[in-house]
């Protein structure tokens, strides 16, 4: 065996390792996406949706369309805060903004307690449910992309906005 290959597959293992070690501290989701629009225009739309869907004097009819919690945002970063009605569960959620021939848009979802790799679909939810809400699914060149090693159960998430 050469060096090359041993030193190749020691960096290999060690990723792996830290990256399994980094997934049992806290259940977290990554998605991405793409729009056929400028980051102006979706920027300024999940802003208003954040917003419309902060906490409300009753959110017990709302699903989990409320309770949202816009922490901060400039053009090329929003990060909120959802808290689930239902569960109380607390998800930290990050928006990342790149414009080039197209939006690219990285979202995080991280739970602030939760180690329970079920709590990804909650993740995946808090994220998608802005996204869906704000007709965002609807602009040109929607894609979204996601999987089971980045956003770990989101195959298994029931997202409904009530």
């Amino acid at each position: 065996m050469s060096l090359k290959f041993l030193f190749t597959a020691s960096v290999v293992i060690l990723g792996a390792t830290l990256t399994i070690s980094l997934a049992n501290v806290t259940a977290q989701c990554k998605i991405k996406w793409l729009f056929g629009i400028p980051c102006e225009d979706v920027y300024g739309t999940l802003v208003n949706q954040i917003k419309a869907w902060q906490i409300q004097q009753s959110c017990l009819d709302a699903g989990e369309i409320c309770s949202y919690e816009l922490v901060s945002s400039t053009p090329d970063l929003i990060t909120a805060i959802h808290t689930s009605p239902k569960t109380k569960n607390v998800n930290d959620l990050q928006f990342l903004l790149e414009q080039s021939t197209v939006c690219k848009v990285t979202g995080e979802g991280m739970s602030e307690a939760s180690k329970d790799p079920a709590e990804n679909s909650t993740n995946f939810c808090s994220l998608q449910n802005l996204i869906d809400g704000s007709d965002l699914i609807e602009a040109e060149g929607y894609k979204r992309f996601t999987n089971k090693w980045i956003c770990a159960d989101f195959e298994n998430a029931n997202c409904t906005l009530s």
